[in-house]
């Protein structure tokens, strides 16, 4: 087993962590950067291989494998500022940067490999994108729930943009409980009710069973049925026009084109 290190300790290397070293371990050690240091001593705390580096350096000296886990904006800065090993794995969780920025940065041999670990990785549930592929490194977030090997940086970005559906998922289910609270439904049940509805439907589309998605909206939509009728209207009152829409900016976004995006009307 790898010994991986965590330049950046916020919520996603807390995850990571914790998918990594609850039950069977997937690694021999993690060590730490200083720099949030509530959330690296609760680590060390709970886990007897986590150790608190003394500074981001040390935590690169002692690593196989590096996650960077910094914000992009203090990005550059501190890598910068490290002394890599040719022949290092590097990961990098920074969102939307830029993977030619990172390896100017590093200036060493190393291979990198960018990722979008979500939170819940800590269960070791769900979905991880990984550019470029990497053996390694999707044994190492299989782990974690499930690497999705990405073959181009396009593959890539568009599974960033998807991922930016999840508040919209909450958002539904919170719409669909408000509407039941204003009809005379205690929100207490309306919650009880439409969290373990979402979860089934969600359990129903990854079992594997090799449906589209689209078979699974027919399925549950019963001819002249209550289920196709609220997709009608919402195909028809703009509700796919407005997720795509959605979708667009958002990619355009990531990939930096969102600046022209609004100037010449395109979402």
């Amino acid at each position: 087993m790898k010994t991986i290190g965590f330049v950046g300790t916020g919520a996603i290397t807390e995850a990571m962590v914790q998918g990594l070293l609850t039950g069977p371990k997937h690694v021999s050690a993690i060590h730490l950067s200083p720099r949030n240091a509530d959330i690296a001593a609760r680590l060390a705390a709970r886990f007897d291989n986590v150790t608190v580096a003394a500074d981001n350096q040390a935590v690169v000296d002692r690593s196989n494998i590096v996650v960077l886990a910094i914000r992009p904006q203090i990005a550059e800065d501190v890598i910068r500022g490290l002394r890599f090993r040719d022949g290092q794995s590097i990961v990098s969780v920074v969102a939307t940067m830029e993977r030619q920025s990172l390896l100017d940065w590093i200036q060493a041999d190393i291979s990198l490999v960018q990722a979008i670990p979500l939170p819940f990785v800590a269960d070791r549930r769900g979905a991880t994108a990984v550019y470029p592929p990497d053996p390694e490194i999707a044994a190492l977030f299989d782990a974690l729930g499930t690497a999705v090997q990405c073959e181009s940086r396009k593959e890539y970005d568009l599974l960033a943009a998807a991922s930016a559906m999840m508040s919209t998922f909450f958002g539904v289910m919170e719409f669909t409980t408000d509407w039941l609270e204003k009809n005379g439904l205690d929100r207490s049940k309306g919650r009880a009710y439409i969290a373990p509805l979402f979860e089934s439907l969600a359990q129903r589309a990854n079992e594997g069973s090799g449906h589209s998605f689209h078979a699974l909206s027919e399925e549950f939509a019963t001819k002249g049925g209550l289920n196709e009728q609220v997709l009608s209207d919402f195909e028809e009152r703009g509700g796919r026009a407005a997720i795509v829409s959605a979708l667009d900016r958002v990619f355009a976004r990531i990939e930096g084109r969102s600046g022209n995006a609004e100037r010449d009307g395109s979402p």
